[in-house]
């Protein structure tokens, strides 16, 4: 399985990024996708989740109202779309993917390599 982040980037605050996550080697529809993230000296969040369906989400509290997930099971991709982006988001945005719909990183079998995302105030 792999999987492979893009569209990270540098925004001021208040400005919007989408990152996306092709992923290969398994049948996408059937399996969780999720993002999570990485702050200096900070452990690993998590961010967003989307179920197999793709109809159900999951998002942290810090980025409710900010943050959207989607997925497009026929291009085997997932996008996290970021809004009024905020010094703080900055972090390395991880995707991964598993079975079934955790807050923990380490219920997730397979990760992308991360993408850079800065935000300066």
């Amino acid at each position: 399985v792999q999987l492979q982040a893009s569209g990270g980037g540098l925004v001021q605050a208040g400005g919007s990024l989408r990152l996306s996550c092709a992923a290969s080697g398994r049948t996408f529809s059937w399996y969780v996708m999720a993002w999570f993230r990485q702050a200096p000296g900070k452990e690993r969040e998590f961010v967003a989740a989307i179920n197999s369906s793709g109809i159900s989400t999951s998002l942290a509290d810090s980025v409710k109202g900010r943050f959207t997930i989607s997925k497009t099971n026929a291009e085997k991709k997932v996008h996290l779309q970021m809004n009024n982006l905020k010094p703080e988001d900055t972090a390395v945005y991880y995707c991964a993917t598993g079975s079934r719909t955790s807050y923990r990183d380490y219920e997730y079998d397979y990760w992308g390599q991360g993408t850079l995302v800065t935000v300066s105030s």
